[in-house]
């Protein structure tokens, strides 16, 4: 399965594709309705190999029984062969309460169910079946798994761009090691300062401004690294949703406010206990820092009211197909 979308997104994409992906999976069911299928696991197996190379978003090609008890081992794609996790073996499993045999046995067209997670490897998956005839004669039914977290991304052209996501993941890994590398160095010079003014109280009224000077930047750059990771690695950051970048950019200017604005007060401070000529620099640094807030508060609500206005008009669209 594609590590990198989660359940919720990929059955929010779906119903958005409801239509399209339904008559793109009727089509590749229609052109391998051949009876032959039915009775030949090794005519499956090839067939689905063959199929892999045109949508690598299938997974296992099956054969019921007009009675449906599935006839034969499942036919799987190479993928799910190479995983760690071994495909539960299909065959004589009856599969007659299955949604896809119940709507599939009284009609003569392709039927495409809602997704499910696949008993036989955990997967988020969508099914297509069909009714297959010999003659005259109701030979059985063909069914289609397609793993659906794979379909999404090919549906949204996003099939090149995954497979860029180790390297991109590698770099910015590399990225929070240095981050955390630069935060263990102000932390030691925050705790050098701290320990020298322990040794000489009397004489260093301005260190502990220091050392929380080294500790706040070192508090900005872990929140940063966090961000990071969380954002780009750890978490699922949707691209074609507006709120996962309004989120990451509402998390970095946080961090880099709460640093700004601790530094602001810190250098009020000093100046307070010194000759006062950093005060209006201060006053300035806070100032911007309120600039900052209120700009990503303005930022925020915008792109929440523009993303409702885009929820509502899907949820509008989608009343209409219904």
């Amino acid at each position: 399965m594609n590590t990198n979308i989660s359940y919720v997104e990929t059955i929010e994409r779906y119903q958005d594709n409801r239509a399209q992906i339904k008559q793109m999976l009727s089509s590749i069911l229609e052109a391998i309705t051949d009876p032959d299928l039915l009775s030949s696991e090794t005519y499956r197996q090839h067939t689905i190999n063959n199929l892999v190379k045109v949508y690598p978003y299938i997974d296992m090609l099956y054969a019921l029984s007009p009675s449906g008890e599935q006839d034969g081992d499942n036919a799987v794609a190479t993928k799910l062969k190479n995983k760690s996790k071994p495909v539960i073996s299909g065959e004589k499993r009856d599969r007659k309460h299955r949604p896809y045999y119940q709507a599939t046995k009284n009609t003569d067209d392709v039927v495409v169910t809602e997704p499910y997670l696949s008993v036989t490897d955990g997967s988020l998956v969508i099914s297509a079946a069909k009714k297959i005839y010999d003659g005259n004669h109701e030979a059985g039914f063909l069914v289609c798994d397609f793993d659906l977290i794979e379909l999404i991304s090919a549906l949204m052209g996003d099939t090149k761009r995954k497979k860029f996501l180790p390297f991109f993941h590698f770099i910015y890994c590399l990225i929070v090691v240095g981050l955390l590398l630069v935060m263990s160095m102000l932390l030691f010079k925050a705790f050098s300062e701290i320990l020298h003014f322990f040794g000489d109280i009397y004489n260093s009224s301005l260190r502990p401004f220091t050392a929380i000077i080294f500790l706040t930047l070192a508090l900005s750059i872990f929140d940063l690294a966090k961000t990071v990771l969380e954002e780009e690695v750890l978490m699922h950051k949707d691209i074609f949703r507006h709120s996962s970048t309004r989120r990451t950019i509402t998390r970095f200017i946080s961090a880099i406010l709460i640093a700004v604005s601790i530094e602001a007060l810190l250098l009020m401070f000093k100046s307070s206990l010194g000759d006062g000529k950093h005060l209006i620099e201060a006053v300035w640094m806070m100032l911007g820092a309120v600039g900052l807030l209120v700009g990503l508060g303005f930022y925020v609500y915008m792109g929440a009211k523009a993303e409702e206005i885009l929820l509502t008009t899907k949820y509008k669209s989608r009343l209409r197909k219904q």
